[in-house]
């Protein structure tokens, strides 16, 4: 599978009024260290992301709504602080910040750069005490302990990336026969032992996913991001109850609904949109004389309407969802890892990517656990109270589903009126984004000289083809370089303060 290293840079809206995203990389004109986040698509952790969330362990509050007095004073000292302290402009004191914050995980491509996020050193001793607290949680959880008091349930998606983690054996067994059984079908379909009862072809070429939020965000986007270009099936995704396009995912397959695999998600079975686009489908199987049983596959709790329904008419597969992964973190269950085996996707090896990063965030330091860096910036940024929205622009089209991905991940997870204590916080963090160098010049231009509302988190792809298919439209300039614009300029810029620094220090680095 190719890899391609990726780059995030995180930025707030005083630290790019200087930079003109009209210049190209040539000519530069400010000397700026370049945040970044870098890591290998093939092992992109959506878990830790959710993680990043969780152990920021902080209540925001938003402006509109009524707020306890003291979390209205903590926020005010916050955003009084930023007001004071600015952000850094001095390209050395910069340089200097970017030596000291960059994260590296050598094991992983990850290297996670926040120079450009100006949180102070007083920030950072103020919020240590609510990450260690959120430490201590996330150890408690992971161990389960009742995360849902309101439903008695432990909420178990990271065991999923590391069965030995479970607090009891069953459900270790439960994870890892699961896993095989995946395995194992995706293989009999793509070798085509397991066949279409009247398909031509002989085996199935499609696949046709039913589902919706959770059971649908995180298949399309690991789709679009790792599978092969050539996938042994092709997949399509009904993820809403619209009459018009239910019929258009159904004519785009044509003849091939003969050889196409229907999978049906919903953790509850009785989910009323995918229930819709199931009936749907099924009257779609019987117009055109097939028999819908020998081509669908359920994926839902045990016991659950869909589970009974799929038993009775004896289905192909049935799949279990656990009642301790909630739909938003399912990627990791058979939600995600069934479509993306079918597509050919490495998916033991993807659990083994998430894992090696859940094991990196569980480091309970600030500074060397890149989730809680993250969380810090995302704190820091929207005044610990939601103040500011966070535009994610991924620089590649693979990418271009992560915004929407992290809609739900973030703000279903953060959007609450009350905390655990039972506080009135109203807190939350709106996520949205869109393709980097088609939609740079809207968000940016906003972020330059209109209203401060945003922070950004741009994804830069550090290298466009698999080593040996590079090819220059002339001498060191490579299609992919069109793309970033303004980031080509920070790279120029950073190189420019790396030989500064070297220059003034009178020393080499590198």
């Amino acid at each position: 599978m190719a890899q391609h290293p990726l780059c995030l840079k995180l930025c707030e809206g005083a630290s790019m009024a200087s930079m003109d995203t009209s210049r190209c990389r040539y000519a530069p004109h400010h000397l700026v260290p370049t945040p970044r986040i870098m890591y290998r698509t093939p092992r992109i952790n959506l878990p830790g992301l959710q993680r990043c969330r969780a152990e920021s362990g902080t209540r925001a509050s938003a402006v509109a709504r009524e707020i306890p007095a003291e979390v209205s004073a903590a926020a005010d000292s916050l955003e009084s602080k930023k007001k004071k302290k600015g952000l850094e402009t001095d390209p050395a004191v910069l340089w200097q910040r970017y030596v000291e914050w960059l994260y590296q995980h050598k094991e992983l491509g990850l290297y996670v750069d926040v120079s450009r996020i100006g949180f102070t050193e007083e920030f950072v001793e103020e919020m240590e005490p609510k990450f260690q607290h959120a430490f201590k949680a996330m150890e408690e959880l992971e161990a389960g302990a009742i995360a849902n008091p309101d439903e008695g349930r432990m909420v178990g998606h990271y065991w999923l990336r590391d069965s030995k983690r479970t607090p009891n054996p069953f459900l270790k067994q439960q994870i890892d026969s699961t896993l095989d059984a995946i395995c194992n079908f995706a293989e009999n379909i793509i070798s085509g032992k397991i066949k279409p009862p009247s398909s031509q072809t002989g085996r199935f070429t499609q696949v046709l996913s039913v589902g919706i939020g959770g059971s649908a965000l995180g298949p399309e986007f690991v789709a679009e991001a790792l599978a092969p270009d050539n996938p042994p099936l092709k997949i399509r995704f009904i993820d809403n109850t619209d009459p018009a396009g239910i019929d258009h995912q159904i004519a785009q397959l044509g003849p091939e609904l003969a050889s196409t695999l229907v999978i049906v998600i919903s953790k509850s079975g009785g989910t009323p949109e995918t229930r819709n686009g199931l009936l749907e489908v099924q009257k779609a199987f019987r117009e055109a004389g097939l028999d819908f049983s020998k081509q669908g596959v359920a994926i839902t709790q045990e016991n659950s309407l869909l589970d009974n329904t799929a038993r009775i008419e004896g289905w192909v597969a049935r799949f279990p969802m656990f009642d301790w992964v909630g739909g938003r973190t399912s990627e990791m269950s058979a939600v995600g890892l069934l479509p993306a085996a079918l597509q050919g996707i490495d998916i033991r090896e993807m659990l083994t990517g998430a894992s090696i990063m859940d094991e990196a965030t569980r480091i309970p330091v600030v500074k060397t656990n890149p989730a809680a860096l993250l969380a810090l910036c995302w704190y820091w940024a929207s005044d610990g109270k939601g103040s500011k929205d966070m535009v994610v622009l991924p620089y590649k089209d693979s990418l271009l589903l992560f915004s929407r991905y992290l809609q739900q991940l973030v703000m279903e997870s953060l959007g609450k009126e009350f905390d655990l204590d039972g506080n009135r916080v109203n807190q939350g963090l709106t996520v949205y984004g869109n393709k980097g160098s088609t939609d740079q010049h809207a968000y940016i231009q906003q972020l330059r000289e209109g209203v401060h509302n945003f922070f950004v988190t741009f994804i830069e792809v550090l290298r466009d083809r698999p080593p040996g298919h590079d090819w220059e439209l002339e001498p060191g300039v490579t299609c992919g370089d069109y793309l970033f614009g303004m980031l080509q300029v920070w790279k120029w810029e950073r190189r420019q303060l790396e030989k500064y620094w070297l220059f003034k220090s009178g020393s080499f680095l590198f």
